[in-house]
């Protein structure tokens, strides 16, 4: 059981629907008993440092309320750590979330998934950049053209929300070109490979439930990578519906390798990860077994 829970909101997520998330969710969890500490902090440095200070004085949870982006940060500081991670999730990917079988629309059964303490230890991903800098990851790592999509709409001020991303797709969908990789796969030869993208998963989804590496096992020590190779915008658009059911994985274009790290490189690419920027590459991506304790709810008995 948890007694204690530090409660990270971030405001912004959801398009604004997580402080009503979070205060459906602090009911909860003082209605069950639970001491809680509720934190909001004004940008991403902020919110890290409070993090950090809660973790010195001691919890028996970090609980983020958003999306994908705000669990991110909490696995900076949770990674390696015996302080289990909890989420009521509140975002608009909440990838996280649909791995783990987390409830997405109930803030109050979120709560009580955490409130009753009940642990998985699952593997994180790694990335070392190139300047030694670290950063891990729960869900996917992306570079090609969905980071060239992120970096362009990260550029944008207009139109706002989803539609951003979408004409930023629609920008570099005219000019879609394979791009040159360099990859080496769990310390072997340096191979150079033509691609529209590579994606790197510890677990299955990103970008709200595309099923982009759909063999992904979140506690088998490995990275599940899948590679698009296609400069073809009618065949790119073709391969879109099929990421949601994980069938893109059967066609020509596409090649998938199960891997412990590899080491990736591509002029003038970014690689994102959980949805926000990494770090330029060159960098190194290896899974980590264990490195995280995540609440999730408890097994249904069997008869």
């Amino acid at each position: 059981m948890i007694s204690r829970v530090t409660v990270l909101t971030n405001p912004a997520s959801g398009h604004g629907n997580a402080p009503h998330a979070a205060e459906r969710a602090i009911v909860r969890f003082q209605q069950r008993g639970v001491d809680v500490t509720a934190i909001v902090g004004a940008d991403a440095a902020h919110a890290a440092r409070l993090v950090a200070e809660a973790l010195d004085r001691g919890t028996d949870a970090l609980a983020v309320v958003g999306g994908d982006g705000v669990i991110a940060l909490a696995l900076q500081a949770l990674a390696t750590r015996d302080t289990p991670l909890g989420i009521v999730p509140a975002g608009t990917g909440n990838d996280h979330a649909r791995e783990y079988g987390l409830p997405t629309d109930n803030p109050e059964a979120a709560a009580d998934v955490i409130a009753d303490g009940h642990t998985e230890t699952v593997d994180l991903g790694r990335i070392t950049a190139p300047d030694g800098s670290i950063r891990w990851f729960g869900t996917v790592v992306a570079a090609g053209f969905d980071s060239l999509v992120s970096d362009r709409a990260n550029r944008m001020r207009w139109p706002h929300g989803r539609m951003r991303y979408n004409v930023a797709m629609a920008a570099e969908l005219s000019r879609l070109r394979l791009l040159p990789f360099r990859v080496s796969f769990d310390g072997g030869p340096t191979e150079d490979r033509a691609l529209t993208f590579m994606a790197i998963g510890n677990t299955r989804s990103y970008g709200g439930g595309m099923l982009i590496c759909p063999g992904a096992d979140h506690s088998d020590g490995l990275l599940d990578v899948t590679m698009v190779a296609s400069d073809s915008r009618a065949r790119l658009v073709r391969l879109f519906p099929t990421v949601f059911t994980g069938t893109h994985v059967d066609l020509d274009s596409v090649t998938t390798t199960r891997v412990k790290s590899l080491t990736v490189d591509s002029p003038g690419i970014n690689a994102y990860a959980d949805g926000d920027y990494a770090c330029p590459l060159p960098a190194t991506i290896e899974a980590v077994p264990g490195a995280l304790r995540l609440l999730t709810p408890r097994p249904r008995a069997t008869r």
